[in-house]
């Protein structure tokens, strides 16, 4: 499956022998390619940018989900704008697509940067969102205000509220703009991790980054990054949660930044 694709370039190309690698930037679950937007911004002025929306998200086709089928969709995404190997930037469940197609096409992936999340089963618990908000009964017309007003009662967490709004379609004739019913379908897979052979790891550098407040990298989850990441190196960003980017957004590109010119 093709997925949509925002895309930001350098105004112009650094001088170079061998061109820098294309950034592909990865959201997580009800997000969508514009959620990482600051962070391309910034990695744009220097490097060829992609930031995708993941399927059933953003402006993206709908369809089943699973993390083999995620990481299928942005291999076949790349493979539409480069044959060379990419810096995946990717997180939480954008996160675990990035680590799946880096285990299961290396060749593709020239680094690997995954924010707040680790492989395995996990993730998620605090979205504790209803499967009710299927079968919101909306208005004819609907404003900001009022889809707030509309989703609190299913939705009591102000942050998880916000995320959510931003898959309405707003004004005449309202009503979800995502595959949420694909996405309910799939969370049993969303929440949990491929089987992978046991000989299966990446190479490559990767870089994960952790919300000091955050539940979803732990001691216990240390052995399987090692096994599957050999080379992956890990940094804790003081007081923020799982939004590491939108909680500290210095210093997430800060360590973006150290970790890409080191590699």
């Amino acid at each position: 499956m093709l997925l949509n694709v925002i895309e930001r370039n350098p105004d112009t190309l650094p001088a170079s022998d061998t061109p820098l690698p294309t950034i592909v930037l990865i959201h997580g679950l009800f997000g969508q390619a514009r959620n990482l937007g600051f962070a391309q911004r910034h990695l744009a002025v220097t490097h060829r940018t992609l930031a995708i929306d993941l399927r059933n998200h953003g402006k993206s086709p709908h369809g089943p989900m699973t993390y083999q089928i995620m990481a299928e969709d942005v291999r076949e995404t790349i493979r539409h704008f480069t044959t060379e190997p990419v810096i995946l930037l990717g997180h939480s469940m954008g996160g675990k697509t990035a680590m799946t197609l880096a285990l299961t096409h290396p060749e593709m992936v020239h680094s690997l940067i995954v924010g707040d999340i680790a492989p395995g089963a996990g993730g998620f618990a605090n979205m504790d969102l209803s499967s009710g908000l299927e079968h919101v009964n909306f208005p004819a017309r609907l404003d900001r205000k009022e889809a707030d007003a509309l989703l609190r009662p299913l939705i009591p967490n102000d942050s998880v509220r916000q995320l959510m709004m931003q898959n309405l379609t707003l004004g005449e004739t309202p009503g979800w703009s995502i595959g949420l019913h694909d996405i309910f379908q799939s969370l049993p897979a969303v929440m949990g991790w491929p089987d992978f052979p046991p000989d299966t790891h990446y190479e490559g550098p990767a870089l994960f980054i952790k919300g000091e407040l955050s539940p979803y990298i732990q001691p216990h989850n240390f052995p399987m990054m090692r096994q599957l990441f050999p080379h992956y190196t890990l940094e804790t960003i003081e007081k923020a949660g799982h939004w590491i980017h939108a909680d500290a957004p210095a210093r997430f590109i800060e360590l973006v930044d150290a970790f890409i010119k080191a590699h």
